[in-house]
């Protein structure tokens, strides 16, 4: 229990003023506030779950892992039947899975190991699907190369001397190599859409709130997705189906419908007739960013979606190219305060807080030398410099920017059935392992176009598009709010009508 001058340390250092007599007064309250702290405490370790099961797979072996896109493997499967029978997954390794290493691409989390599945994961496994293991995933998710991740690089597995993309690098390699057939990736700036891109796959973030991102390891809540990445569109509509719709635990499904639809039925779906697409033209031509070949790439795919039924028209919505300022503006300070204030358990909301990687992650913070990348530490530095100068103005005019920039894609939505846009300004890159400045130069490459539909939260899908010198580029399709059944719909009449590039 404090005595009276830790009362009067702590009120110095929030510059609030005291009296002994008002300390005196907080002294008395001490037994009855510390009598209840205890009796929650008794009251969490008998409710508390147990583990779901005990430690499960290895470390792989280098032949066994070409691309490096598996950090752990093992062999998960519950149901003998059910709409995941036979399917192959991958399980990126931020989201928990019970017995497995969670290393979220850092040496940091070497030796946690989850009691409990993330609700993805205990759907995917009650619908019989078979997961075979955590896919590696660059340095705590903050990167979209394939360069940072511990504890190997991913390869790109049309060329094994280029990145795969990031940060869910392994989930999109791994798909793509046909180790696996599916797998579940996360998405904060565009981590399911650029890998998928560079791998030439197709690569969905839901609508915000989806898929619950509970048993997940936060970054930014406001930003935080999770959603499928497959090899074909029914892949793709599979697992979402599986995955999606509420779990009672994760605050960011405020919004989502009770009664989703069955996202199966738009594999029916071979023609494009009817559909209104709206070219973004603030996603091409991005100054000192775009390459000629890939948004010439992007137009020819326009060109066949015309072809396939739809109807074609070029939109504006300038907001687009203020899109990575908001997003950079609530990252910066939503991972300060996550990541070094709340140690990756957030507060202030009613759901599922993950004390088991809270206080394991408060165990290693002698570890960020090792554990955090260059980009990280940039990121955690100005976010601390912000809130000591400014406190969260910035945060807060970024939040409430949100809503505008949502309303500028929702007008054009109103005309258009979904909007078109480059995935990826760039084709993939070569995999260099550098210094520390260079990593984190790469690592922030590409997210442009990605990740101002992480910060309004509509639904965006990637479809292959075609090839620069060899490697894929992606198609991006975005939709309106919890309208991934359109977004399906398109894709799956492009694989009918186009097929692999």
């Amino acid at each position: 229990m404090p005595a009276r001058d830790d009362l009067r340390e702590i009120a110095d250092g929030l510059g609030i003023p005291v009296s002994d007599e008002e300390l005196e007064f907080s002294l008395g309250m001490l037994d009855s506030v510390y009598n209840a702290l205890e009796r929650v405490r008794r009251l969490y370790e008998s409710f508390k779950p147990r583990p779901v099961r005990g430690a499960v797979g290895r470390r792989p072996e280098e032949r066994e892992n070409r691309l490096g896109g598996w950090s752990w493997i093992c062999f998960l499967k519950e149901a003998d039947d059910g709409p995941l029978t036979g399917k192959k997954v991958a399980v990126k390794d931020n989201i928990s899975v019970a017995g497995a290493p969670l290393l979220n691409g850092s040496p940091m989390m070497e030796g946690y190991i989850p009691a409990y599945d993330a609700t993805v994961v205990t759907r995917v496994l009650k619908a019989g699907g078979e997961i075979l293991g955590k896919a590696t995933c660059e340095n705590m998710c903050t990167s979209s190369g394939s360069h940072t991740s511990y504890p190997w690089p991913v390869r790109n597995p049309h060329n094994p001397e280029y990145m795969a993309g990031g940060s869910s690098s392994g989930c999109a390699a791994l798909v793509a190599a046909g180790e696996v057939d599916m797998s579940i990736a996360g998405d904060q700036a565009g981590s399911i859409r650029i890998p998928s891109s560079w791998c030439g796959v197709y690569g969905l973030k839901p609508t915000y709130g989806l898929v619950p991102y509970t048993g997940a390891f936060a970054m930014e809540p406001t930003l935080d997705h999770l959603g499928p990445i497959a090899g074909n569109v029914g892949d793709l509509a599979l697992l979402l189906e599986v995955i999606a719709g509420r779990d009672g635990m994760d605050p960011r499904q405020r919004d989502t419908p009770h009664d989703l639809p069955r996202y199966t039925m738009a594999l029916n779906n071979t023609s494009l007739r009817g559909l209104r697409v709206g070219v973004l033209v603030e996603g091409l031509g991005w100054d000192g960013v775009s390459e000629a070949e890939v948004d010439e790439l992007v137009r020819d795919g326009v060109e066949r979606l015309g072809e396939l039924g739809a109807s074609i028209d070029e939109v504006s919505i300038p907001m687009h190219r203020y899109g990575v300022d908001v997003w950079a503006s609530v990252l910066i300070q939503g991972i300060y305060t996550m990541m070094m204030r709340d140690g990756c358990l957030g507060r202030y909301f009613r759901g599922y807080y993950d004390l088991d990687l809270y206080e394991f992650y408060s165990s290693v913070q002698d570890k960020r030398d090792v554990g955090f990348p260059p980009l990280l530490k940039s990121i955690i530095l100005l976010g601390g410099h912000l809130e000591k100068t400014s406190g969260l103005r910035h945060y807060a005019m970024a939040q409430n920017i949100r809503q505008v920039l949502r309303q500028a894609y929702d007008s054009a939505l109103a005309r258009y059935d979904v909007l078109v846009l480059p995935t990826t300004p760039k084709a993939p890159k070569k995999l260099v392992i550098g210094s520390a400045t260079d990593a984190a130069k790469l690592a922030l490459m590409n997210v442009e176009n990605t990740c101002p539909f992480n910060v309004t939260g509509h639904p965006a899908l990637n479809i292959p598009c075609g090839r620069v010198d060899g490697l894929p580029v992606g198609m991006m399709l975005v939709g309106r709010h919890f309208d991934e059944m359109t977004l399906l719909k398109a894709a799956r009449a492009w694989e009918a009508g186009v097929g692999v590039i």
